[in-house]
């Protein structure tokens, strides 16, 4: 690492520039992990925070709630299983519009019994078993929602009053709002309402072999992970990000590999007199790597530290981001290696170097 650490010394100005390079892509790919991570909690944050491990689907449905429907049947044969705890779940997309002077809001509406394990503060029990209503996530308050103001839902007659507020978060980007599972019936179905809801939730023990009453129940079961995929765009988002954040490794490689190309054109004579000296192709691909994955990992590291800043700037605001640093370090790290891969690409060419090249100024 001799040489290579005097190279940086003595040319810092050009590896400043190359390593700016680097911190910008570095900076750009940790607020991508933040608006990837955001964008998965404004889609999934409400279903996040239910206390249940699996769901069960219709088959087919894709852990869609919209394309579920099932009945009293499936909801028997999972309590049956021995250690489960399951509850009814209602949840559809609905627009409230406001009976009086108050703005309409969109909702992710969630129908939960009023005994089910979902429930676990009292006071949410109490509003459940008490006047019909609706329970409405703090977002919504901030759209100028008041407890007392009254909304009637699109195909439905029925006008319910806010209760109150809690956090329950969002789900398809949109807050979410909690009913009774008798209240969702009447607005999803109309009229006296059904027996039939969207899935059922489960609080599964750990290592449960449920093969035979997912069969026995006709159903779908998901993990709560991956019933994830269900909120509207979340495929398509994850997917996007994802797309972007490898064409930035791409760039990344490709910036280092042809910096490294130049750098060891400008070198090719030192390097030939190196090899006549009886230095091996090997040591000087040691100092070389050793040399990039210094400036590759400073470079990462202020970029990196950059952009947890913009994060943390921006994560109480308007834009859906949010911090993930398990994300961050392991972009981080994906940068460092996809440099270190062009590096090595582009040092290559050292073994072919031969020491007559130091006796010859300007060739390769």
């Amino acid at each position: 690492m001799f040489l290579a650490l005097r190279d940086l010394r003595s040319s810092w100005r050009r590896f400043i520039l190359v390593g700016l390079v680097i911190a910008l892509v570095a900076m750009l790919s940790t607020v991508l992990v933040g608006l990837t991570n955001g964008l998965v909690k404004d889609g999934t944050s409400g279903l996040r925070a239910l206390p249940l491990t699996h769901l069960a689907f219709q088959p087919g449905a894709e852990s869609v709630f919209s394309r579920s429907t099932l009945d009293r049947t499936a909801l028997d044969a999972w309590k049956a299983q021995p250690g489960a705890e399951a509850s009814p779940l209602g949840a559809s997309f609905v627009n409230a519009a406001s009976v009086g002077k108050g703005p309409n809001v969109d909702l992710a509406l969630f129908g939960v019994a009023e005994d089910s394990f979902l429930v676990e503060r009292p006071e949410g029990r109490a509003a459940l078993q008490g006047e019909p209503g609706l329970v409405l996530a703090e977002e919504v308050r901030d759209e100028g929602v008041e407890a007392g103001d009254r909304f009637r839902f699109a195909g439905s007659d029925l006008a319910l009053p806010v209760l109150g507020f809690t956090f329950a978060g969002s789900y398809g980007h949109v807050p979410v709002g909690y009913v009774s599972l008798e209240q969702w019936q009447k607005i999803t179905f109309g009229g006296s309402g059904s027996d039939r809801f969207s899935a059922v939730a489960l609080k599964l023990p750990s290592g449960s072999d449920t093969t035979a009453v997912n069969k026995a129940a006709g159903t779908e079961l998901k993990t709560k992970e991956q019933a994830y995929s269900g909120s509207p765009g979340y495929s398509a988002e994850t997917a996007t990000m994802s797309l972007i954040r490898f064409f930035l490794l791409v760039i990344s490689a490709l910036i280092v590999g042809a910096f490294f190309t130049v750098l060891i054109v400008q070198r090719t004579n030192q390097i030939g007199l190196l090899r006549a000296m009886g230095a091996s192709g090997g040591y000087i691909m040691r100092d070389g790597l050793g040399q990039m994955t210094i400036v590759q990992v400073a470079s990462t590291a202020a970029g990196g530290s950059f952009g947890v800043a913009i994060i943390l700037l921006l994560e109480n605001g308007p834009v859906p981001i949010s911090l993930s640093m398990p994300g961050v370090l392991a972009a981080c790290a994906y940068l460092v290696l996809a440099g270190l891969v062009g590096s090595f690409v582009s040092i290559r060419r050292i073994s072919k170097i031969e020491p007559s090249v130091a006796l010859s100024a300007g060739q390769v």
